[in-house]
């Protein structure tokens, strides 16, 4: 008789592994849309056990009302019967859902970030009462869903935490609100992914807060905005209907109304001067996938959203004339989605053809043809969400100028995907174009001179001993480790790279506030192994050109891209730098930030040494 070799190794294990994921539920867009198609969503966040808050790894929701100086009882996610009914229904009434929400799409916008960016992101570390960052607690960020009474919504570097407000509708112009009604910008979709994208951003780079430029907090402003909306179209039902009510035009305004879907009445627009309309299915609605943050805009009296995808025709005199931080961010984001809608019109051209050639008449798009073009509206945001998030990798660490931005899109597509059969990059320079946008240091407005350039791989070789770690991340040791080896580099070579040679001057000494392994597939489907790393360098210039003191900080910056390489015949080779994108010390650069530093009100001295961004006073009513 055979022996029976398996033994108990084949019997089933009786341990349940955990979930993968947790289903929670949220608006997809915000309370003014009710119950109206596509406006409940349902969001699966990464698995995390939770503390009642919910408190978890990277987030931690702390719901103090400000205004009623009081606490709200908190959400525990891990009650049976939350669990079991995936998450709770949205509603309007419960702080504990309002938690919910900000928790769960906090969580998305990071993961969404985390995938595209191939790595981990670390959150700007809290600072003690001496400036020293603190090391020794968990950096969570905090999540304040009821923190002030204001038309308001901002991240606090300080607090370590972003704050949302909560305010009174308009009383005679409260759009799809009631008069008077409170309005929580904690459950807006788009106010959630907006604030949490400049919380991603100030960890992935922490000297972009320092406005040293006219474009630095319109960046901020474009970008977040971008993030939020791009997620729209990732909205199936939603999206479905609004291909169907613009015929798939999908940048247009306005969507076809009830009364004219049915063949009742033409087109009517918002601003039509005809007879009113008699009934509301003749009122035309605005397109939800294009329009950002709807309730808090109608509420504060402004029609429409707060901000739109698409604004206003290209003009290049804009980028010359705009300078408060969401109008100058409005004109990236609309050359973001002149491309978007570009690329997108380009890849759906094949099916309305088909449809056409098969007899297809008009703008009512059959089921079939809608689902097809969702899908590719679907893929074709994702790739330049990714393409968007990516680009933070490849922009200076300091003194971000729309134009570093441009080249930063370019080269972080190229990077990835060499070849550009759809012609992505030509439509993002095109778009960019139209907008005044142009990149300084670029001799040519092509492709071959936008991107960064690759350097070769004995311009600046590294050592060996550089550890990249895994998708999992670096030990504390491998990251104290890697921290002495790329400072004692960047000493020796910091002629070669632009910077003042720190030998002897302690105040020149380089520092490397960052330095991440990244993970990426390559159009080939290889795996692509690099290190993004920050070089800074500061120097305190006098803030009067005829005293010495006070001072303030010129900073020059490198960001490294270095390459793990393969290996060869069982060899490795030493790793090398394929990028070195530089933003350095110039007179014209610090005279241009001499005078920002004077108009801010610097001092050099307490209270008044700080210079970054203020999202609070920013985003204040808007």
């Amino acid at each position: 008789m055979a022996e029976n070799i398996g033994g108990d190794i084949y019997a089933p294990s009786t341990r349940i592994e955990p979930p993968v994921t947790r289903p929670l539920k949220v608006y997809a867009y915000d309370p003014s849309r009710g119950r109206k198609l596509g406006n409940s969503l349902d969001v699966a966040v990464r698995y995390e056990p939770l503390q009642p808050g919910p408190i978890g790894a990277r987030f931690a929701v702390v719901d103090y009302d400000g205004a009623q100086k009081t606490y709200y009882a908190p959400v525990d996610l891990e009650d049976r019967a939350i669990l079991m009914r995936g998450g709770l229904d949205p509603t309007e009434v419960d702080p504990r859902f309002h938690q919910q929400m900000v928790y769960a799409v906090a969580s998305e916008t990071l993961e969404r970030f985390e995938a595209a960016l191939g790595r981990k992101v670390h959150w700007r570390r809290p600072v003690d009462e001496n400036g020293a960052k603190i090391f020794d607690k968990p950096n969570r960020l905090y999540l304040h869903p009821h923190a002030l009474c204001q038309a308001n919504a901002f991240y606090s570097p300080d607090a370590h935490a972003i704050l949302f407000g909560y305010f009174k509708a308009s009383l005679t112009d409260p759009g799809e609100n009631l008069p008077g009604q409170t309005v929580f910008t904690c459950l807006s979709h788009d106010i959630l992914a907006h604030e949490t994208t400049h919380a991603i951003v100030d960890g992935v780079r922490e000297y972009l807060m320092e406005p040293t430029n006219i474009d630095v907090a319109a960046f901020h402003e474009g970008f977040a905005d971008l993030a939020a909306l791009f997620r729209h179209f990732s909205h199936s039902e939603t999206l479905i209907d609004t291909l169907q009510r613009t015929g798939g035009q999908l940048y247009t305004l306005h969507l076809r109304t009830d009364a004219r879907s049915c063949g009742a009445s033409p087109a009517r627009d918002a601003d039509d001067t005809r007879s009113p309309a008699q009934i509301q299915a003749d009122i035309a609605q605005t397109n939800p996938l294009i329009e950002l943050a709807s309730q808090f805009g109608q509420a504060s009296g402004l029609h429409a959203g707060l901000r739109s995808a698409l604004g206003t025709p290209p003009n290049a005199d804009d980028i010359k004339t705009k300078t408060e931080p969401h109008d100058r961010g409005s004109i990236l984001v609309a050359a973001v989605f002149d491309a978007y809608f570009t690329i997108y019109l380009a890849r759906v051209a094949p099916l309305f053809r088909i449809y056409k050639g098969g007899g297809g008449e008009g703008d009512d798009l059959p089921q079939p043809l809608a689902e097809l073009l969702a899908a590719e509206v679907s893929r074709t945001a994702e790739m330049f969400f990714g393409i968007c998030a990516r680009s933070l990798d490849y922009c200076p660490p300091v003194d971000l100028t729309y134009g570093d931005f441009l080249r930063a899109l370019i080269t972080a597509d190229l990077d990835l995907y060499p070849d550009d059969e759809d012609g992505v990059r030509d439509a993002i320079m095109q778009a960019f174009r139209l907008r005044g946008i142009v990149a300084e240091g670029a001799h040519y407005f092509s492709e071959g001179s936008l991107y960064w350039p690759k350097l070769a791989p004995e311009t600046l070789p590294f050592k060996d001993d550089l550890v990249f770690g895994d998708p999992n991340g670096l030990t504390a040791a491998e990251q104290h480790a890697n921290a002495k080896v790329l400072e004692e580099w960047a000493q020796n070579n910091a002629v070669r790279l632009g910077f003042a040679d720190p030998t002897g001057v302690p105040d020149l000494e380089i520092k490397v506030p960052s330095f991440h392994p990244m993970f990426r597939l390559e159009q080939s489907g290889r795996l692509k192994i690099d290190m993004v790393v920050e070089l800074v360098q500061t120097q305190n210039v006098p803030l009067y050109p005829t005293r010495p003191l006070p001072t303030f900080p010129v900073r020059s910056g490198v960001t490294l891209i270095i390459a793990k390489p393969s290996t060869f015949d069982g060899v490795r080779a030493h790793p090398w730098v394929r990028y070195a994108i530089a933003k350095l010390h110039s007179a014209p650069r610090e005279e241009r930030q001499r005078t920002l530093f004077n108009a801010s009100g610097y001092t050099g001295e307490p209270p008044n040494s700080r210079f970054a961004i203020n999202f609070a006073l920013i985003h204040e009513g808007g």
